[in-house]
C-alpha cells in the first residue's frame, strides 16, 4: 500500500490507507490525506474574550468558544488531554457544519449583545485547518469574528491560508529552546515562524501564552530571551505568562511558586509593554 505524506505540520506522517497521523485527527482515506475531524465537535461554550486569553482585543465581549480532538504535539502538562490527546473513538462528539455553527453564533449573538465571534480552541484547532478557514469566511460574512487559539506548530502554508480569516490569535509559545519543543514532539522553527506571520497580518490582533512549567522553562535567562525575541517581532505583542499545575502525565512536580510567575513577568517587561500573569 502506498504511503502519503501528511504536509499539515512538520511531523510529516506517511500514512497507509486506513491509518491516522500523530494528531488523531488527520488520516489517509483512500490514498488522501483528510481532515477525519472535519466538524466533529467535542466541547462548545460561551467564554469572555479574556479566558483565550485575549487581554487588549474587545475587552469584556464573549466569543462562542468550540474544539475537536487531536493535537500534534504531546505536552505531558496538557489541560485538556481528555480530547486533545484521542481521536474520534476516545471521547463523544457531534457533527456540526460550518453553516450550523454559523446559525448557532447567530442566535447566541441575537440573545447576547457582547457576543462578537467564534473561538477555535480547547484541543488544536489547525489539524483540521479546513474547517476553521470554511467557517472563518462564513463568520466573516455575517460580521462575526474570528479567534484562534492554537500551538502554532503547522507549517508555513498552513498559516497562509488561515492568516487573513483570523481577527485575533493567542499562540502557546512553550519555550525558546529546541530541546523542550523536541520533548513535546514539536517544532520551534515552526511556531517562531507563525508568530511572526500572525504579527505581520495587518488585521490580527496577537497575544502569546508561555506557561511556566518548573524545570522546563522557568529561568529568568530564557523568559529574557523569550520576550526578547518577541519584540523584536513587534513590541506591541502581548505576553501573557501563565503558572503550571500537574495535569495528565506530570505529577511529579507541584505548582509553579506565583512569586516566579510574577519575578518572571517582570523581566519580559523589560522588553515588552504589555505582560500579564495567569492562574495565579
Amino acid at each position: 500500500m502506498r504511503r502519503v505524506r501528511c504536509d499539515v505540520c512538520p511531523r510529516g506522517c506517511a500514512l497507509v490507507p486506513g491509518t491516522v497521523g500523530a494528531c488523531k485527527a488527520r488520516g489517509n482515506k483512500d490514498g488522501n490525506i483528510v481532515p477525519l475531524g472535519y466538524g466533529h465537535v467535542t466541547s462548545i461554550a460561551v467564554d469572555p474574550v479574556e479566558k483565550k486569553p485575549l487581554a487588549r482585543w474587545r475587552p469584556g465581549s464573549t466569543v462562542l468558544s468550540l474544539g475537536s480532538y487531536g493535537c500534534n504535539l504531546r505536552c505531558p502538562w496538557c489541560q485538556n488531554h481528555r480530547i486533545s490527546q484521542v481521536g474520534s473513538d476516545g471521547v463523544s462528539w457531534r457533527e456540526l457544519s460550518p453553516e450550523e455553527l454559523i446559525r448557532l453564533a447567530q442566535k447566541v449573538r441575537a440573545e447576547d449583545d457582547r457576543m462578537v465571534g467564534i473561538a477555535y480552541t480547547y484541543n488544536e484547532p489547525l489539524v483540521c485547518w479546513e474547517y476553521v478557514c470554511d467557517a472563518s469566511i462564513l463568520a466573516h460574512e455575517v460580521g462575526l469574528a474570528n479567534v484562534l487559539v492554537s500551538a502554532g506548530c503547522v507549517n508555513a502554508h498552513i498559516v497562509h491560508e488561515v492568516a487573513s480569516l483570523i481577527d485575533a490569535a493567542n499562540i502557546d509559545l512553550k519555550s525558546l529552546r529546541e530541546d523542550t519543543y523536541d520533548m513535546l514532539g514539536g517544532d520551534l522553527h515552526a511556531v517562531r515562524d507563525t508568530i511572526e506571520a500572525l504579527a505581520a497580518e495587518p488585521g490580527c490582533h496577537l497575544e502569546v501564552t508561555t506557561l511556566v512549567v518548573p524545570g522546563i522553562n522557568d529561568t529568568r535567562s530564557e523568559m529574557r530571551e523569550l520576550a526578547a525575541w518577541l519584540a523584536g517581532v513587534d513590541p506591541s505583542i502581548v505576553l501573557h505568562v501563565s503558572r503550571f499545575f500537574p495535569n495528565w502525565r506530570m505529577h511529579d512536580r507541584g505548582p509553579t511558586p506565583v512569586s516566579t510567575v510574577y519575578d518572571l513577568a517582570e523581566v519580559a517587561r523589560e522588553h515588552l509593554a504589555y505582560v500579564y500573569t495567569g492562574n495565579c
